[in-house]
């Protein structure tokens, strides 16, 4: 890779974004041919407090939960424990019955019949036809604010989550559209259902452990929280102010599989390399290479993008060009998407503008920290995909 074109970017995350307080700061680590070939570190952990950003600082990691409990979860189908094209309700019986929304109001819903019954492969694709309140779009998920439908706002464990979702509608019935939605939580609960072993010490036990992700879990113990940094949100003024977030000082009662991990750029990094290496670092395998191939694969109907499905109002991800397999986004037509990169480029983000990639063409893997809530506030991420594809000299694509 170009040591030149690298140096860059730094330049350019300084300039465009720390500098002017867009971002508290970045964490930028890229890994090619199993080798950490650059790691840039700017800003501050904690803005009110003026502690520098380390290398090992911890951050909430939001929606890049999902392709670990995906991951997880598939371990499960290896095993022979469940299939993709099993009806959830065979898992849930309290869901037996769920239905369309067809009009009216929170507490006072019509629907209609469900074409098709809910499989395992729609909760891991998202065309569940489950929602996520804050996207604030339609009466179904105003139900969901209303009623705090989400594991961090349960306190009665997955099972009171999974509950509260039995009384609800869905959006669409399943299979029909593709809508961001807490699809992966449900998928957290039905790991520990199927395996005997709560989820959180499944996803520990089976892949956190493994990896030696030492700082990675679904709350901060008392002797790292002075590395765990700060979260902002902008305010109308445009300036970075904290964001309103969860306690991560304690445990929670429903870790979030779809959101509710912290953790380190070099923690995740380890992930990304197992999936790059067909899902083994070193000794441990996590999946098998066909496993892997099949999870990132475009398992949307008719092998459509998420522009031709999509029903929401908020994603990691753009549209054109995109795919969605099990747990994560692929590249299906690089020029659809504007944006230099391989085919079967997989990858995602979390909901304070982190993200990953891995490129298993060329062999690259890349993970980007900072805390900035919404995701969709800057374009970094397209910009950092153009820079980094740009760095790429000895390409094989």
């Amino acid at each position: 890779m170009s040591s030149s074109r690298l140096a860059r970017i730094e330049r350019h995350l300084a300039e465009r974004y720390v500098s002017p307080g867009k971002f508290p700061f970045t964490q930028l680590q890229i890994a090619r041919n199993g080798q950490l070939v650059y790691q840039s570190i700017l800003g501050q952990s904690s803005l009110e407090k003026g502690t520098a950003y380390a290398e090992d600082s911890i951050v909430r990691i939001y929606s890049m939960t999902k392709p670990m409990t995906s991951v997880a979860f598939m371990m499960l189908v290896e095993q022979g424990l469940v299939a993709l094209d099993e009806p959830v309700e065979k898992y849930i019986p309290s869901w037996r019955g769920l239905a369309v929304y067809r009009s009216g109001l929170p507490g006072a819903f019509l629907t209609t019949p469900t074409a098709a019954p809910m499989r395992i492969l729609d909760l891991l694709r998202h065309t569940s036809g489950l929602t996520y309140g804050f996207q604030a779009r339609t009466n179904v998920d105003a139900a969901y604010r209303s009623g705090k439908v989400e594991p961090f706002d349960q306190r009665d464990g997955l099972d009171g989550f999974i509950e509260a979702l039995a009384k609800l509608p869905l959006e669409f019935s399943p299979g029909t559209a593709w809508n961001y939605s807490v699809s992966t939580d449900v998928i957290g609960y039905l790991i520990g259902k199927i395996s005997g072993i709560p989820f959180e010490d499944f996803l520990h036990q089976k892949i956190i452990e493994p990896l030696g992700m030492v700082d990675t879990a679904f709350y901060v113990p008392e002797d790292k929280l002075a590395r765990f940094a700060a979260c902002y949100t902008r305010s109308p003024e445009g300036k970075l102010v904290p964001a309103v977030t969860a306690n991560y000082a304690q445990k929670p009662s429903a870790p979030s599989g779809g959101g509710g991990l912290v953790s380190t750029a070099s923690d995740y990094m380890r992930f990304c390399e197992a999936l790059r290496n067909g899902g083994t670092s070193g000794e441990v395998q996590l999946l098998g290479p066909k496993t892997l191939q099949l999870m990132r694969s475009n398992h949307l109907p008719g092998g459509r993008d998420i522009a031709d499905l999509s029903t929401s109002m908020f994603s990691e991800a753009t549209y054109q060009g995109i795919g969605f397999g099990l747990g994560f986004a692929m590249t299906t037509d690089v020029t659809k998407t504007g944006i230099a990169g391989s085919v079967g480029e997989f990858w995602w983000g979390g909901m304070a503008s982190t993200a990953f990639w891995v490129d298993p063409i060329e062999d690259v893997s890349v993970v980007f920290l900072t805390q900035l809530i919404p995701s969709s506030t800057y374009p970094v991420r397209r910009e950092l995909r153009s820079m980094i594809n740009a760095a790429i000299m000895d390409s094989t694509a």
